[in-house]
């Protein structure tokens, strides 16, 4: 069938400007104005669209039909939402944001009239079941806000949220057997539920849970859902089954609340959530959303949206504006809130943990994060890098290992390497230390001297043979990166045993680096190089890289640019060869990764381990090409479109890249405590610091042509490096950057 032509009626925000500016809650001269989170809501972006807080537990917003049958098995819905599908099933409270694997989008609620449906309708036919059409007229999406107008049932939705409750308002213009449906059966991606149970308490009040599998093998929900109108009848039903009382428990447990919209067509629905208890849920409802004004819950999330992003007050081109103030917002869609307000918190064991004097968090897509959006934490959000590692911390008491991909309590194990490692490696070094920093250490070493993944070959052999463990190459890089974060802390702790073991561990790259090829390859255990090789190979999981191939990951050594020189033969060959990697053909074959997108010759920026890659020239002596290619990649691979970004966002990674480049800088080597300079897209920035102070740049003769740095001034004084030291930024001051038209050799 054909679908409805509605996705492209018009631009993301235009509405928006229109309708919500009349009513005074926001203004374009402030940061939130130029947020649009439909940007990476199309393509492989896979962001979340709908109303939250900075880092808060509740994400709440529209959940739609995977369509799993496109040439992607749906993997593009990984959110939830996706900008070109004109559907909604319903809306839900938790939702991963530019993720590769779907999940959570827990306990839907839609509000619904007429005949009553408790199955999900079918893609492209909404009267098979419950859902609505919408148009893109009446969809808004802004910081802690969204709105959507619902054809079927002639019903418009607004969303908006605290930390842990959403806060729903809908009204309601077709009044006939108005009722409210709620679905706990319903999850998104690999998500399952495994047991659902809702009660009803008065007239107005629900509680239960929802426990699922999937991505999150055993995750635990427990929800209080409290109406503003009297419910006047309750049917419940398991799948479709209808069931007697007013209290159910099942596999896909569902309710259709009833309610008289005929007195009030105006229902507004609160939903905390807790990983505790439904006591404590009641608790965080009673604690953050007591009252029913609804504009006031959208002004406060917006003045959290606002305080939060302005910590960096930038003057750019609009276009810029849009595009950095959107990437910062989506750094603080995750880590999320794992907690109550009590401080209480269900641990990795599933054990609780009552008022644990730190705040916990969720959602680390280590991997991704610790390349950018964690050294980018350590500027802007001071005040959460020491709960972040306590609760690392935590996780390794309760499941004997640091996280790896937390979610909801479960470790995932997607991904390579011990990536928390350079986290709290970079937290430490750059004296963020409240916490146990003895069993900090601990918990880093024993991440290098487990018996898995490849790592007891390292210990024996020195390498790990390609033929007994897959993504050799890419792991051994990635255990390298993290070996040399050890080795610092290590030596600053004057553990100097350890300091010398875990240093020579992390030039431990050199053994898989072919003098030949000029790549990295796998060797088999017999110390051979794997053969056939072929360097554009990039087959998920059917080679010796992770979501990649020969080309992108020869140049995954940013603890050693030195020494990854040298093996390429000197500086020449190396930048010979880093020219290639930029010019040679972006084909590829056909059952490569879809994560493999953003293509510059075969520089991939819609992968993480590429993002460090174009500031490699400026410690080769070349920094006029870094910035030849931050422009190109600012031109090509972020726009202000609903594809706007080339790949997965990733839990913020992709958008923390954009942060930093347009400020001029990247974290090149994450736990370094440098940032080398790239080519401001900024005009001038401000970022506000702790104790008042301000760390402030301007950027002189900025513009398209004018795309290399000329000279760096710091303070009045000339700054000859190509980089810039954390210390530096956070004692605050000014640093002028002078920009010229042709590169300074």
């Amino acid at each position: 069938m054909k679908r409805r032509e509605v996705m492209m009626m018009r631009k993301p925000g235009f509405i928006l400007g229109l309708i919500i500016l009349s009513n005074g809650i926001f203004a374009q001269n402030k940061a939130t104005g130029f947020v649009d989170p439909f940007i990476g809501s199309a393509g492989h972006g896979h962001v979340f669209v709908g109303a939250n807080v900075p880092f808060g537990a509740v994400q709440l917003g529209p959940s739609q039909i995977i369509q799993s049958w496109d040439k992607f098995n749906g993997w593009d819905w990984c959110s939830g939402y996706n900008y070109s599908s004109p559907e909604i099933l319903g809306f839900t409270h938790t939702h991963l944001s530019g993720t590769g694997i779907g999940d959570l989008n827990d306990i839907l609620l839609l509000p619904a009239n007429g005949k009553t449906q408790v199955t999900r309708a079918k893609f492209n036919d909404m009267e098979s079941g419950y859902g609505s059409f919408f148009s893109k007229k009446t969809e808004i999406a802004k910081p802690g806000y969204y709105q959507v107008y619902l054809e079927k049932y002639k019903v418009k939705a607004q969303l908006t949220a605290t930390e842990r409750t959403g806060f729903h308002q809908y009204t309601y213009q077709k009044t006939d057997n108005a009722h409210l449906m709620v679905d706990l059966g319903f999850g998104m991606g690999w998500d399952e539920p495994a047991q659902t149970h809702i009660r009803q308490l008065d007239a107005v009040t629900f509680e239960g849970y929802r426990f699922s599998k999937g991505w999150a093998a055993d995750q635990r929900i427990y929800f209080v859902i409290r109406l503003s109108a009297p419910v006047t009848r309750t049917e419940l039903y398991n799948g479709s089954a209808p069931l007697p009382g007013a209290e159910a428990s099942g596999k896909e447990i569902k309710a259709a609340l009833f309610f008289d919209a005929v007195k009030q067509p105006l229902l507004k629905v609160k939903v905390a959530i807790s990983p505790v208890s439904t006591a404590n849920a009641l608790l965080n409802l009673n604690t953050e959303l007591p009252g029913w004004d609804f504009n006031a819950c959208v002004k406060q999330a917006d003045a959290k949206w606002e305080k939060a992003l302005s910590k960096v007050k930038i003057e750019a081109p609009s276009s810029i504006k849009t595009k950095f103030y959107t990437a910062l917002y989506h750094t603080m869609i995750a880590p999320s809130l794992f907690n109550d307000v009590n401080g209480d918190y269900r641990g990795a064991d599933k054990k609780v943990y009552k008022n644990a004097g730190f705040n916990n968090y969720t959602t680390l897509s280590l991997w991704d994060t610790y390349r950018g959006l964690n050294p980018l934490m350590t500027i802007l959000h001071p005040d959460r890098v020491n709960d972040m590692v306590k609760t690392m911390l935590a996780i390794y008491q309760q499941q004997g290992k640091l996280p790896v991909w937390h979610l909801h309590g479960n470790e995932t194990n997607c991904m390579i390497g011990y990536p928390a490692v350079p986290v709290i490696a970079d937290a430490w070094l750059k004296g963020f230390r409240n916490y146990d920093t003895e069993l900090a250490y601990q918990a880093m070493r024993h991440s290098a001297m487990q018996d898995t993944n490849g790592i007891q070959y390292i210990q024996k052999l020195q390498f790990i043979p390609a033929e007994k463990v897959e993504e050799s190459v890419a792991k051994a890089l990635e255990y390298a990166i993290s070996d040399w974060c050890i080795a610092q802390m290590a030596k600053a702790l004057n553990k100097n045993e350890d300091y010398r073991y875990f240093a020579e561990r992390s030039k431990l790259y050199q053994q898989y680096f072919d003098k030949g090829t000029g790549h990295f390859r796998g060797r088999m255990a017999d110390g051979s190089w794997r053969s056939p090789f072929n360097p554009y190979n990039a087959v998920h999981r059917q080679n010796d890289y992770c979501e990649g191939n020969a080309w992108q990951y020869s140049w995954l050594v940013p603890q050693d640019v030195p020494g990854l020189i040298q093996e390429f033969g000197g500086r020449q060959p190396f930048l010979n060869k880093l020219d290639s990697l930029f010019s040679i053909s972006s084909v590829l074959d056909d059952k490569t990764s879809p994560d493999i997108s953003g293509l510059i010759g075969q520089y991939a920026h819609g992968n993480e381990p590429n993002h460090h890659i174009p500031y490699l020239y400026n410690l080769a002596g070349q920094p006029w090409k870094t910035a030849e290619l931050i422009r190109k990649i600012d031109q090509q691979f972020y726009t202000n479109k609903p594809d706007g970004l080339c790949g997965n966002d990733d839990a913020g990674e992709m958008s923390a890249w954009y942060v930093f480049s347009a400020l001029g800088f990247y974290p090149l080597n994450p736990a370094s405590g440098a940032y080398v300079f790239g080519s401001p897209l900024i005009n001038e920035a401000v970022i506000s610091l702790p104790g008042a102070k301000k760390f402030h740049i301007k950027v002189i003769g900025n513009s398209p042509a004018n795309k290399y740095i000329q000279k760096v001034v710091w303070n009045g004084k000339n700054h000859s490096t190509s980089s810039l030291l954390h210390s530096t930024i956070t004692n605050g001051g000014e640093m002028r950057i002078e920009m010229g038209d042709k590169p300074s050799k």
